[in-house]
């Protein structure tokens, strides 16, 4: 049966992330919905205080105090950088507190175990924070979706000095390789891989390919020294090409029945053309291609993402990105990692890494 109350949630970390989780409670509360936001919790002072003080709710340095001052804490948004996942996940865990933690799930496949170990062992539930699975362009290209057998995903961004704790794989690169295993649903076979740092000391761009066991291929591609920012993924399936928008929350899809044989270049081509101009209800001039676009509800995927973690908390359900599902997308990163690194002393590349 679901639990009716107001659930009582918190947020840990008042960075940038932090603040989005903190904003987006506070509106579900004021719009009348069963939550309550009452604290936050940040070691840096000055942060802590200022976000305390921006959103109305008492702030504390550590979880400790936050736990011993506010009791009954149902939830709460894990915002820290990723390498403090862990720690904080186990005396909140412990608490009995159900959690979201953003992506990556942790730092390192044993912590990421050491998190689900303590989850199942106080019987709690763990969401990764991976926003792009609610993306209402992703919720619509999933009911299109029969046997993909081609991704190519692009996540590009303009340089900043956020989440420099981690690489681009597990920055950004990561969000696509989430969806990319959710949907095709296959152990993966073989990756390979070259990445290189440019203005930090990590990895900074990176060029993936991805095999998998049912014989599906995914290129994937992340910067965070664009000179633009592209957020991309298209796919291609028996007799049908979708491409994928996510900052503009579009989805176009072209049938090529007709049209057998047709370089995917050339499809990736036309449907950018079209996503750029607008596609057009009457279809693609183009001879065998029906082109339209697909219509997606549009909504903010962090409120998306915040609304299913607390219905998973009230009805005890297990959410969309489980903690599982948050360690195979970790586990496939690393897998990435290591192969950069292989592909670099091949190179001869090591003494830029």
């Amino acid at each position: 049966m679901a639990d009716t109350r107001a659930l009582r949630v918190a947020v840990v970390g008042a960075g940038a992330f932090g603040r989005n989780h903190l904003r987006v409670l506070r509106e579900l509360q004021q719009a009348g919905q069963a939550v309550e936001l009452v604290a936050v919790v940040d070691r840096d002072s000055v942060a802590v205080a200022a976000a305390s003080e921006k959103f109305g709710v008492p702030g504390f340095e550590t979880i400790e105090a936050c736990l011993a001052a506010v009791g009954g804490l149902d939830a709460a948004s894990v915002c820290v950088p990723t390498v403090h996942h862990a720690s904080a996940a186990v005396p909140l865990l412990a608490a009995g507190v159900d959690l979201l933690i953003e992506k990556p799930l942790a730092a390192s496949l044993a912590d990421a175990d050491l998190i689900l170990e303590l989850a199942a062992k106080h019987g709690r539930i763990v969401q990764v924070g991976h926003l792009e699975r609610f993306n209402p362009a992703v919720t619509a290209a999933k009911a299109h979706l029969h046997k993909p057998m081609f991704f190519e995903a692009h996540r590009l961004s303009i340089f900043t000095p956020r989440s420099l704790d981690v690489d681009v794989v597990l920055d950004l690169m990561i969000h696509d390789l989430d969806i990319v295993l959710s949907l095709v649903a296959s152990p993966v076979r073989e990756v390979r891989a070259v990445g290189l740092p440019v203005l930090s000391r990590k990895v900074d761009i990176a060029n993936v390919r991805v095999e998998f066991e049912n014989g599906c291929i995914a290129n994937f591609t992340a910067s965070r020294v664009s000179t633009e920012r592209v957020r991309k993924l298209r796919f291609f399936q028996p007799h049908q090409y979708l491409s994928l928008d996510f900052a503009r929350q579009d989805l176009l899809m072209i049938d090529v029945t007709a049209a057998a044989g047709m370089d995917p270049a050339m499809l990736a081509a036309l449907a950018e053309k079209a996503q750029q101009a607008g596609a057009l209800p009457g279809g693609h001039p183009s001879a065998g291609l029906s082109l339209k676009k697909v219509a997606v509800e549009l909504g903010e995927p962090l409120r998306l993402e915040i609304e299913s973690f607390l219905k998973a908390v009230r009805e005890r359900t297990r959410p969309v990105v489980s903690g599982e599902d948050g360690r195979a997308a970790l586990a496939l990163a690393l897998e990435i990692n290591e192969a950069i690194v292989v592909h670099a002393e091949r190179a001869g590349l090591r003494d830029f890494m």
